[in-house]
């Protein structure tokens, strides 16, 4: 068995990220998740975090915004990147958020993949293999390659940790999960629970293991409440009793196709199934290799065991409807998401470079797919001229149009985004299309609801649960707003909103109300902007 200690001079210099083999393959990484990922912004989730955190730092900006003014539960991403917003535009601070994210996720996985492997190009075969397994294999809907979100770099203070963690330095793992946990409390919190199970099956029984309480365990924790203590005041100022209902509303209604196993379609548990089988059977071949890899491979093992108490408490519902509901908030099922395509992407690695020959075919076999599938995923991204957030696919309206409808009818959106901009006051409240979730980064101004935008905090999530109740009733199906005068009128006094954004496609070409904009039809052929009633 391989455990052989390098000398702490050498381990430095490699994990060093200036040094040429950590250095070279994180800029080529880099380079692999732009042709991965690269897509015009906003991408998915992009609009949903700039905008919170441009209201971070400019309070003034969308202020009667529900969404946007509402609790800020990742106050460490806003703080880092937010104050770009006050200099340039969304879409530029969501270029800077992506490459500061892709760094920080490629420096972890190029010092992970020195510290297992001497093959400095072993990251970009792991990478590939990773994202492939991320997108395919998934149980969840859980992505780490993309826009900038807070994940992003919080995956990326979790692969440096597991570089550490390889290597027993566990003061430095703790540390870096802290930091992982200060910018996403659940992706770093489920980590550190993950390593916590690491040091058990891989230190406690050894004679020279390494102490479980030290210092870098109190910076982690130090660091993490940069994290904890925003998420934390999501929930005070409500009754026990305030809390569940909210929980339910989280839980059961809008976010329940990552959180709720019996909402996940039967195939995402096949294509997990998949990634889990030939994840276990390689670490099966390969356990006796190295204590480095068992390390990884206990790491791994506490993200599956996490992901299986998910499925417990996915089961509890129509027993413990309430309980359940408080539990499933905590996204049981992301480390898993992302840790078992990684240590996929590390086996197939490991059996390329195997000296027997029917492993390396394998190895070169799943690598092959992997790369196909991930070719496979750009050509698909690249054929639609519009951001993802954007496209007809993510909206749920008319997915198979053509990318020249596609792209004619975002056209026909930046210019009613841009009409309300230039046309109405800072402070003004827009009614918006359900299937949409980019309103107020083209046009930055508030809106009254919308199905993308649900805040975390209590208190706002149940005036958004009302709010979205009362413009989008069930009875008008999933995409239509009501026309009645009377309920108009009751939306102008209430929210304060003077104008509706209304998508032609769905209620038609006129309506019996004060249009706005466009002043002829041909100028705007999907969306129209009416007045509402007095």
């Amino acid at each position: 068995m391989v455990d052989a200690m390098t000398k702490p001079t050498t381990l430095a210099s490699q994990n060093d990220v200036t040094h040429p083999s950590v250095l070279a393959p994180t800029c080529l990484l880099v380079l692999l998740f732009f042709v991965y990922a690269g897509d015009a912004a906003p991408m998915i989730n992009e609009a949903h975090y700039l905008v919170k955190a441009k209201n971070f730092w400019q309070p003034d900006w969308c202020q009667y915004d529900l969404f946007a003014s509402s609790g800020k539960a990742h106050a460490t991403y806003y703080v880092a990147l937010g104050w770009l917003t006050k200099f340039v535009s969304l879409e530029t601070t969501a270029w800077v958020g992506r490459l500061i994210g892709w760094c920080l996720v490629a420096t972890g996985l190029a010092r992970l993949c020195r510290a297992l492997f001497r093959n400095r190009w072993a990251s970009i075969v792991v990478a590939i293999v990773w994202m492939a397994g991320v997108e395919y294999g998934n149980l969840a809907g859980e992505w780490v390659i993309g826009g900038t979100e807070a994940k992003v770099p919080a995956y990326g203070f979790v692969l440096m940790g597991l570089a550490e963690l390889v290597h027993r330095r566990w003061n430095r793992v703790w540390v870096y999960l802290g930091a992982a946990s200060a910018f996403h409390v659940l992706t770093g919190g489920w980590s550190v629970v993950a390593a916590m199970l690491a040091w058990c099956l891989t230190e406690r029984n050894r004679d020279d293991r390494y102490p479980f309480w030290t210092t870098g365990l109190f910076v982690g924790g130090g660091l993490s409440l940069f994290g904890l203590v925003p998420a934390i005041a999501l929930s005070m100022g409500v009754t026990d009793a305030e809390s569940i209902a909210a929980a339910k509303i989280y839980s059961y209604f809008r976010i329940r196709h990552h959180l709720l196993p019996a909402d996940f379609d039967g195939w995402w548990y096949v294509r997990h199934g998949i990634t889990l089988v030939i994840s276990s059977a390689g670490i099966a071949i390969f356990l006796r290799q190295s204590r480095k890899l068992q390390r990884l491979y206990a790491f791994a093992l506490g993200a599956v065991l996490i992901a299986g108490g998910g499925l417990v408490v996915g089961s509890l519902p129509a027993a413990m409807p309430d309980l359940a509901a408080k539990l499933l908030r905590f996204y049981w099922f992301r480390l898993s998401d992302a840790i078992v395509p990684l240590i996929l992407g590390v086996l197939v690695m490991q059996a390329i470079i195997d000296q027997r020959t029917w492993l390396r075919s394998t190895g070169f076999g799943l690598f092959l797919i992997a790369m196909g599938l991930v070719g496979f995923s750009v050509h698909d991204r690249t054929r639609i001229p519009v951001p993802p957030s954007t496209d007809n696919r993510t909206l749920g309206w008319d997915a198979d149009a053509s990318a020249e409808t596609q792209a004619s009818t975002f056209t026909d959106w930046l210019k009613v985004c841009y009409w309300a901009k230039q046309s109405t006051p800072a402070s003004e409240v827009f009614l918006t299309p359900r299937h949409q979730q980019t309103f107020k980064w083209y046009a930055e101004r508030a809106e009254v609801v919308n199905w993308k935008d649900v805040p975390q905090d209590a208190k706002s999530l149940f005036e958004w649960d009302r709010r979205f109740a009362d413009v989008f009733p069930t009875r008008l199906g999933t995409i239509r707003v009501t026309i009645g005068y009377r309920a108009l009128r009751d939306y102008r006094d209430r929210y304060g909103v003077r104008f509706m954004i209304v998508d032609r496609r769905v209620v038609g070409e006129d309506l019996p109300l004060v249009r706005v904009y466009p002043l002829q039809s041909e100028d705007n052929p999907t969306y129209a902007v009416y007045e509402l009633p007095r």
